[in-house]
């Protein structure tokens, strides 16, 4: 790292028990269920990297579209001197084009729960920006926590929550998510929000379904996370990756599959899979623009400016809560 690039790493400590404790509270379930936070180990965030590129997992080259289009519009929402929040912020791909067009970033504070990736990443934009304080947090960001304090100039405290992961909660559970940001950004937050557009089936079906199979190895990774994790015997290949939109409920849903009648070892407990049975990873909701609108202002926020792309695939979200 250069001369001159201020970087600092806040480590919460988050989910060193409570990966143990959901997998043991999912698998007691009736249906069965994983959350899908525990996707982003480090072997899972750099799945989900990879499962960016793949061509029919069109949601991240899109919203990068928007981003680089419509970064100097995002800029002069912002202002001058902000201090820029990204929750979940993985490899910080999207955030890159923020730091170019935003006019003297004061600080960037890339909040994730996974450790490792999240250091790589935000020493990487350290040496990349060294005119930004970048200060890593390593926390659950559905779950509350400080945020550090950023002496300077006057200017904005944003949040950015980029990709589709606001899908990733139930509705009310959206509602509840974006209060919670509201009180973490404190009085007149402002946040940039992305979140997919409902489309055609097999458009959907094919994005979570890709044939490289990246996606299947993402969900399946959460197995290998219990076998590596949990002192746990589980067979991964016993078990299949099950991704498909439902248009009744306006999502996609993911399950991991058991293919044979079987049981585990996990943690001290064994568990039973009946063939055929479905254990639930993720639900990732897609919003019309009046949808996901009318979700945001039930915790407050309004959207003051909405982007998309040529094809209306993907929306971006400039919301102030009030």
């Amino acid at each position: 790292m250069p001369y001159g690039a201020a970087f600092s790493f806040h480590d919460l400590a988050p989910g060193e028990d409570s990966f143990r404790d959901a997998v043991l509270a999912g698998l007691s379930a009736k249906p069965k269920s994983l959350p899908c936070k525990f996707f982003y180990d480090q072997r899972g965030s750099a799945l989900f990297e990879a499962i960016c590129e793949v061509p029919e997992y069109y949601l991240t080259r899109t919203e990068l579209g928007i981003l680089e289009t419509y970064a100097g519009a995002i800029a002069e929402r912002i202002g001058p001197n902000c201090r820029l929040i990204e929750l979940g912020s993985g490899a910080s791909v999207k955030v890159r084009l923020l730091l170019k067009a935003l006019e003297q970033p004061l600080a960037y504070v890339p909040v994730d729960i996974s450790r490792g990736f999240l250091k790589d990443a935000a020493t990487a934009i350290a040496t990349d920006f060294p005119d930004v304080e970048v200060i890593a947090v390593c926390a659950d960001y559905t779950r509350p926590f400080a945020l550090p304090t950023i002496t300077g100039p006057a200017g904005k405290t944003v949040g950015f929550f980029p990709g589709s992961t606001i899908g990733n909660f139930e509705p009310d559970a959206v509602v509840a998510f974006l209060s919670h940001v509201g009180k973490l950004l404190g009085p007149g937050a402002e946040m940039l929000i992305g979140a997919d557009v409902k489309k055609d089936k097999a458009i959907l079906d094919a994005a979570y379904n890709d044939t490289q199979g990246l996606n299947a190895a993402f969900n399946l990774n959460l197995l290998h996370r219990i076998g590596k994790e949990l002192d746990s015997d589980i067979v991964i290949d016993d078990f299949q990756h099950v991704a498909f939109y439902n248009p009744d409920e306006g999502r996609v849903e993911l399950y991991i599959e058991s293919l044979k009648e079987q049981s585990a070892a996990i943690a001290g407990r064994r568990f039973s899979f009946a063939a055929g049975e479905m254990i639930h990873t993720e639900n990732s909701y897609k919003y019309s623009i009046p949808e996901f609108r009318a979700l945001a202002g039930r915790a407050g926020f309004r959207a003051l400016e909405t982007w998309t792309d040529a094809d209306g695939k993907f929306s971006v979200h400039y919301l102030r809560r009030d």
